[in-house]
């Protein structure tokens, strides 16, 4: 038989994958979702995507919530919903509501896991999914003069336990309920249980599926990345975010600064988000990561000498195009410098060369600090600049890093594809490789 493009297309993706894949194994991620995305059209869909996780070695742990269910419960039962600072004032009838209705999506879900019929992504599995009360709740208690009664909040996470599980290749499927050490049960609120439960078992990932593919500009422009000091800002103005993402968003926020590596906010009704997201370089929703502003910021004057001390190396290496000292001086406003401790260990420029298309240029990062990624977050903050003044298309050239560019979504062009300046001073004795991204 012979080849197709689909067959083509299989490949290049099956092979742009594997870095993430080698990456992610052994590694501790918690994905968080509510119950609608529980009862939800790709709710069954999102179980071979769990599936395939676990079976890539990732460790996971599930954290559900019930809301949909618990408003049905309480509804049949003719009892008002309440809530006060986004708490559900949880008395003796509406836990009983609770309870029911936690139950009754937990083992929804656990059946959701434990298929494994032939012809589908779950066949062959081998998925054991462990619940068990790795969870202490205590109650919230009086807030402005009104008694939540049992609504509660995480006392203790068991760290310990939890990763005991982990280490045997069993999935954690964890709920909303907290009980207390004198033998109450509390309603916690789902994203806060997975905020705790991530922080306590230092997660790499922290995923919410929410009513939202990510977190938006006013203008409806999808935001790929923030930092949390971004996130901090947007939530004191931020009145057009969707329901789920006000609540997710102050969780990203602390779970980043106390150590979870990454925290990434994908809707529930995409199918396939939670791949997209965590096996493409662009991913489909937002990225939150606790680097602060002051690591990653555009370059000054002062700066000057410690850029020189970083490219000239690289120059005569003869990996980047020599920039005198007086050069760097009329264009520093072009670069965005990385901070590690305060030392310059990267740098990168954007030169517009029109009203869509600009160059990057000179990124370089020390050879010391090569592998902590610090090179795909200067390409990541061009690109955010390129963004803001309305490029559309990013071009570099390299003599050396064609597959790095290529890995992150740049495409091989020709010279006869650049911008009529940029052709007309093309060097010819170096041979650069040229490379084109949209944005």
């Amino acid at each position: 038989m012979s080849d197709t493009p689909y067959d083509e297309h299989f490949v290049s993706w099956f092979r742009a994958v594997t870095p993430y894949i080698n990456a992610f194994r052994g590694k501790t991620f918690v994905i968080a979702f509510g119950g609608k995305a529980a009862e939800g059209e790709f709710a069954k869909t999102l179980a071979y995507d769990v599936n395939l996780l676990a079976s890539l070695g990732i460790r996971l742990v599930l954290v559900h919530g019930a809301r949909p269910q618990i408003e049905e419960e309480l509804r049949e039962k003719n009892i008002e919903s309440r809530y006060h600072r986004g708490y559900r004032v949880t008395d003796a009838e509406t836990l009983d509501c609770v309870l029911d209705a936690v139950g009754s999506v937990y083992l929804e879900i656990e059946a959701l896991l434990s298929q494994g019929l032939p012809n589908t992504p779950m066949a062959n599995s081998r998925i054991r999914v462990i619940g068990g009360n790795f969870i202490t709740g205590q109650p919230i208690g009086v807030l402005d003069g009104i008694d939540l009664q049992y609504a509660g909040k995480v006392r203790k996470v068991d760290a310990e336990g939890i990763n005991a599980q982990l280490g045997l290749g069993n999935i954690l499927l964890l709920n909303c309920e907290g009980p207390s050490p004198t033998g109450e049960i509390f309603n916690l609120q789902m994203e806060e249980v997975a905020e705790a439960v991530a922080v306590s078992i230092k997660a790499d990932k922290l995923v919410y599926l929410s009513d939202s593919r990510g977190v938006f500009e006013r203008d409806g422009e999808l935001i790929d990345a923030m930092t949390a000091d971004e996130v901090e800002a947007l939530l004191k103005k931020g009145e057009w975010l969707s329901p789920d993402v006000r609540r997710y968003l102050p969780c990203t926020m602390r779970a980043t600064r106390a150590g979870v590596g990454r925290a990434h906010l994908i809707g529930y009704e995409h199918d396939g988000a939670l791949l997209r997201e965590l096996f493409t370089h662009d991913g489909v929703g937002t990225v939150i990561t606790r680097e602060s502003l002051e690591n990653v910021r555009e370059a000054k004057p002062d700066d000057i000498a410690a850029l020189i001390a970083l490219i000239e190396p690289m120059e005569e290496e003869g990996i980047l195009v020599h920039r005198p000292r007086e050069l760097l001086e009329r264009e520093i406003e072009h670069f965005s410098i990385m901070l590690h401790d305060g030392i310059i260990v990267g740098c990168a420029a954007l030169y517009p060369h029109s009203e869509e298309e600009a160059e990057l240029a000179c990124l370089a990062v020390n050879p010391d600090h090569r592998e902590w990624g610090y090179g795909e977050q200067l390409m990541k903050r061009i690109e955010r600049r390129a963004r803001r003044i309305g490029i559309k298309r990013l071009f570099v050239l390299t003599t050396r890093t064609e597959h790095w560019f290529v890995e992150r979504g740049f495409k091989l062009g020709t010279v006869d594809d650049l911008p009529a300046a940029k052709k007309e001073m093309y060097n010819y004795q170096r041979r650069s490789k040229v490379l084109f991204k949209p944005l």
